[in-house]
């Protein structure tokens, strides 16, 4: 913690909550105070291959996960393909996968109390999910961002991506050559009783407490987030999944068509998601450190296609561990 950032609900920001998504909001706030203001984020769905599923005469997308594991081993063994890739270096996807299941791996106070759940029974019922469709080759651990990844999403090793909202936008530059051949849908749901999603990625624009001009910056950062201009045009234009509630349900986002998708209107598709986000996952002080941790333990394990269950158990040894030497009371 530097304790760098401005508390900027004493300038007006307390009075900006409705104007967000609640689970966004959430995520500036700590009691009453306000930390930033939010400016994109990343409800997670799922970008499939309409043609590949097709060839494995599969026409709908899995509405479960239990449909997404049988669907997984159909695509595999019909076309080759994988059904998705779940990466070996990106904690940001396992866990917005956490957060759908509802599982609360981290907790924080606001002081010295920090809370590490990274092996709870939870977390681990996620884990062996994957494990199941790792061990059967259903779906792949590659590295993501990369030229091998980018090069499997354009030629068809990869018949889906369980992505947030900025995937579709970025996808469409990625494999343009595959234009025509995605749709988008919700991610697969534990129980068809609830449409439930998870979270990664996005940003906001704080102001430091070394600001000259506090008010101004804050005015600014108000402004570009939550002007209905500006935040369309963050939206259409530099492809930033908005979070201001006047945008999601603005007709000049939703209803735009997307070509590459075959026409389908995916902002409405993804602004419907982001309804369904929760409100109360937390993360913890040290989460830089906690995303390199990632990929020496849980993203070893998923690379070499072992234990993920193991990977949990040295990952939260490991942030237990550090977060004790840098002061913090963690789980007592």
């Amino acid at each position: 913690m530097t304790d760098s950032l401005l508390n900027i609900a004493p300038y007006g920001a307390s009075k900006l909550s409705d104007e967000y998504t609640p689970w966004v909001w959430n995520q500036v706030k700590q009691g009453s105070n306000v930390w930033a203001i939010p400016q994109d984020a990343g409800p997670m769905g799922n970008l499939f291959r309409t043609d590949i599923l097709k060839k494995a005469g599969i026409t709908t997308p899995p509405a479960t996960w239990d449909e997404y594991a049988t669907e997984a081993a159909t695509v595999k063994s019909k076309t080759g393909a994988y059904m998705s890739n779940l990466a070996s270096n990106d904690a940001g996807q396992f866990l917005g996968l956490l957060w759908q299941a509802g599982v609360k791996p981290f907790g924080y106070d606001g002081d010295k109390g920090v809370k590490v759940a990274v092996d709870s029974a939870d977390a681990k019922k996620v884990a062996d999910y994957w494990q199941k469709l790792i061990d059967n080759g259903s779906i792949s651990t590659d590295p993501d961002f990369t030229d091998d990844w980018y090069q499997g999403l354009a030629n068809g090793k990869y018949a889906g991506w369980l992505t947030a909202a900025w995937g579709p936008s970025f996808l469409q530059g990625t494999a343009a050559k595959t234009s025509g051949l995605w749709n988008a849908a919700a991610l697969p749901q534990y129980s068809t009783s609830a449409k439930v999603s998870g979270n990664w990625g996005g940003s906001s624009d704080a102001v430091l407490k070394t600001s000259k001009n506090p008010i101004a910056a804050y005015e600014f950062a108000k402004f570009i987030n939550n002007d209905t201009e500006s935040t369309l045009q963050f939206a259409n234009k530099q492809f930033l999944f908005p979070t201001s509630t006047k945008t999601l349900e603005s007709s000049a986002f939703t209803d735009e068509k997307a070509a590459f998708y075959g026409g389908q209107q995916v902002n409405k598709q993804f602004a419907a998601i982001s309804a369904t986000v929760d409100t109360k996952f937390q993360w913890l002080p040290y989460m830089d450190y906690a995303y390199s941790s990632y990929n020496e333990t849980v993203g070893k394990a998923l690379a070499n296609k072992t234990s993920l269950s193991d990977g949990l158990d040295a990952w939260q040894k490991d942030l237990v561990t550090y977060g004790t030497q840098q002061g913090f009371s963690v789980n007592k």
